[in-house]
């Protein structure tokens, strides 16, 4: 047989997180130990998925719920996502749809909006996925800068001058990954009014909402206006400690007149790939509805360990980093290299054992260059890693 040839749509999808761990994984065979700041896994760490939920998933299991299940979700776990998004202020919920993961979510949102040549306003820096989906639809990413003078807040004049007759919607990530900012109600503001006034679908990926480290509130932007046509995406991953649960939903909200036929597209996937995991649906409505008693703990842990990676770093020479606000990352620049920011990662690897991610794969301005910190591991592992890359330098 001749060779087969793997689609051409497939070559630009990369994806930095995994990819790093190739270099990773060569240091490891020859005898080096790491230190893993590279990946958003709280599992691999000290944090553990909450008994409420694993407790509902082993109900589940012994009621035999292990058919399939319908294809937008289970009514109890449709139930508690609306009762939550309502909490939240979202006003116009047209349709809800339960799936394998968040990033089933967003891939489901696209498909069902993007033809090729379309493009999508995204974040930049912002998660790999995004731009992943976009490369397999044959649409096009159309990047605006996130700004890093002022917090990593969203440049709105910036995503304006993007907007052309074939932009189709934007992706808001809040809090941000791979910054940690998370944004603020004026600018969630102008967003959701400049998207009505250009009749853009605005993506609004929350899976963090709740890891606000600082005490400030979370925006959702579908709550700020009752006629935005937007897809809020969430689930179980992140504040509830369970990536590998694969939980995830979209929250359809805006006029039926305007988004009816754009979720009905929805629905038609959802049902061709039939269901998301039936006996983890279970896990949503106490989730959603109970009172969060593991949180406080989880944002004081992570809290300590944004402090000591933002005055551990910004004390190295050559590296600035701004305070992540959210989420469980940093994005601290490098401001002295002269080599890529691919090169330098890989040579903290193969000289200090330290894996993070350049920031290449995130996306940034040009001219500058980064790279991404997960600080979910414990104190000391921090302080380690963080005097490693002090003890090689940022020149």
């Amino acid at each position: 047989m001749k060779p087969i040839a793997p689609a051409y749509k497939t070559e630009n999808i990369k994806y930095a997180v995994r990819d790093i761990l190739l270099v990773a994984d060569q240091a490891k065979a020859a005898g080096k130990k790491l230190l893993y700041l590279n990946i958003g896994d709280p599992i691999l760490f000290d944090f553990k998925t909450p008994e409420f939920v694993t407790d509902a998933i082993t109900a589940s299991l012994k009621r035999g719920e292990t058919g399939y299940a319908p294809s937008s979700g289970t009514a109890p776990a449709l139930a508690a996502i609306r009762r939550d998004a309502e909490r939240r202020g979202i006003k116009n919920v047209q349709d809800i749809y339960i799936t394998s993961g968040g990033s089933e979510a967003i891939e489901l949102a696209l498909t069902s909006l993007l033809n090729p040549g379309d493009n999508l306003l995204v974040p930049t820096p912002g998660y790999p996925l995004y731009t992943a989906v976009l490369s397999k639809l044959e649409a096009e990413a159309n990047p605006y800068y996130l700004n890093e003078e002022d917090g990593w807040q969203i440049d709105v004049e910036d995503v304006r001058r993007k907007i052309n007759d074939r932009t189709k919607g934007i992706v808001v990530i809040n809090p941000n990954n791979p910054t940690g900012a998370v944004l603020s109600r004026k600018v969630a503001q102008e967003l959701v009014d400049l998207a009505a006034e250009r009749n853009l679908v605005i993506f609004s990926d929350e899976i963090y909402d709740k890891l606000i480290l600082d005490g400030q509130d979370h925006v959702s932007l579908a709550a700020l206006s009752k006629d935005a046509a937007c897809v809020t995406f969430n689930g179980l991953s992140k504040v509830y400690m369970g990536p590998g649960l694969r939980m995830g939903w979209g929250i359809v909200s805006g006029q039926e007149a305007v988004v009816g036929d754009y979720y009905r597209a929805i629905q038609k996937l959802t049902r061709a790939r039939l269901c998301a995991p039936h006996p983890f649906m279970a896990a949503i409505a106490p989730a959603l509805d109970g009172e969060n008693a593991h949180l406080p703990a989880i944002v004081e842990k992570l809290r300590r360990r944004r402090d000591i990676t933002s005055e551990m770093l910004n004390s190295i020479p050559g590296i600035s980093c701004v305070k992540p606000e959210g989420a469980f990352y940093a994005f601290p620049r490098l401001e002295r290299i002269t080599d890529t920011d691919e090169a330098w990662c890989a040579r903290l690897i193969r000289e200090m054992g330290v894996v993070t991610v350049p920031g290449s794969g995130f996306g940034q301005k040009p001219g500058t260059k980064h790279f991404r910190i997960v600080f979910l591991p414990d104190e000391n592992t921090l302080k380690e890693a963080y005097s490693k890359i002090g003890e090689m330098g940022a020149n």
